[in-house]
């Protein structure tokens, strides 16, 4: 209790008040975008705005406790286990339990009595852990550049993990989970021609995974909507009444804002023309009814934890925090990346969630999570500099 009362005396400040304002920020842009859906659905404009509410009061007290836990006890060797295998049950309970939506042939969600959960969301940040905890071990005995020592278990859990979220048919966690997985291989101090080589390797066991996966689930993962996506991403005008409408609606979201927007309210595609326009399609909404300013509120914040988590793994010397600040940066930069990438066509839709601004409780409370847990690298770090009097 003591070293932690120190440790919070380094508490980051800017971080967390950057975390509550996109945390309310996304409320509400959340009630604005799901008024209509809600008015539909439960004759209750407020029932999506109302249930993210409960997601924000018990997400934030998650925060400050991941935040007060060291990050060090992650590297303990049964802490890796239990979390390894908690995950992949989860992962495994999802193809045996789960539901999804039936037009996309999605199962990734499973029922437990506290409400429904996202696995795949759990295994982004399992993943980031478990690589920075693996690595940091071997930094600490030498065998780093031990290159058949270090590669075999952390490429085992990674290929199993992307196999069971790709039967999920979860594209877009899939490419998270691995180009997060990449990011903390190459903060971890190896050598380039070493990356390169589990890089190499990596995909060595990935690439003939999905080929098997496509061969015999071919049907479950080209679903019609998903091949609609890609024709969509292609040219979306030539199918205006079809698998294009969505982007071509999010163009006009986007386009019709401008600079300030049509106002808060005020927004015409969540009418109907964008679906389900208070999850991944949420930041269309914000830019057509408050334009830049709001636009600005949304990847300024973000930006700054992706900008301040990177600044950190440069700062530390703890081989371990320097791979969960740049493993947990890259969680929420490369999520943002694939949610705007997606609804502005610069990469196909894949229905990742916009980090704490898009409706969703297992989204926004995991990812609160996350960014205690680099609350707790920033004050490590923050200490560390304290204490060499930097």
């Amino acid at each position: 209790m003591k070293n932690v009362k120190k440790l919070y005396q380094h508490f980051d400040y800017p971080l967390f008040i950057t975390y509550i304002i996109l945390a309310l920020f996304g409320l509400l842009m959340v009630y604005s975008s799901s008024m209509i859906q809600g008015l539909n659905k439960f004759d209750d404009s407020t029932y999506y705005f109302s249930k993210q509410l409960k997601h924000v009061i018990i997400a934030i007290p998650v925060f400050l406790i991941m935040a007060a836990i060291p990050h060090r006890h992650y590297k303990e060797k049964k802490a890796m286990i239990a979390m390894v295998a908690v995950m992949l049950l989860s992962l495994g309970a999802v193809l045996i339990f789960g539901f999804g939506k039936e037009e996309v042939g999605s199962k990734s969600w499973i029922r437990t009595p506290v409400g429904n959960f996202q696995p795949s969301e759990f295994a982004k940040i399992i993943i980031i852990l478990y690589f920075s905890s693996f690595f940091a071990k071997k930094n600490e005995k030498g065998t780093l550049e031990q290159f058949n020592k270090s590669i075999g278990p952390p490429l085992f859990i990674l290929g199993l993990t992307a196999g069971l979220v790709m039967l999920e048919t979860d594209v877009g966690a899939t490419l998270i989970i691995v180009f997060v997985a990449m990011t903390v291989i190459l903060a971890s101090g190896l050598r380039f021609k070493s990356f390169l080589r589990m890089i190499v390797a990596m995909f060595l066991v990935l690439i003939p995974m999905i080929g098997i996966l496509l061969l015999f689930k071919r049907q479950s993962i080209l679903t019609g909507s998903r091949q609609g996506r890609l024709m969509a991403f292609m040219d979306p005008f030539k199918y205006p009444e079809g698998s294009g409408f969505q982007i071509i609606n999010s163009f006009l979201a986007i386009g019709s804002g401008g600079l300030t927007g049509l106002g808060l309210g005020k927004s015409v595609q969540k009418l109907g023309y964008l679906p389900e326009p208070h999850t991944d399609m949420i930041f269309a909404v914000i830019s057509e009814e408050l334009g830049i300013f709001g636009t600005t509120i949304v990847l300024g914040g973000i930006g700054f934890i992706v900008f301040r988590a990177f600044s950190l793994g440069l700062k530390t010397k703890s081989p371990q925090a320097r791979m969960l600040a740049f493993g947990l940066g890259s969680l929420f930069g490369i999520q943002t990346v694939l949610n705007i990438g997606g609804l502005t066509s610069v990469i196909p839709l894949t229905g990742v969630t916009l980090p704490f601004i898009s409706y969703g409780g297992t989204s926004f409370i995991l990812l609160s999570l996350a960014l205690g847990i680099l609350m707790n690298v920033s004050m490590f770090v923050k200490k560390e500099q304290s204490d060499k009097g930097v």
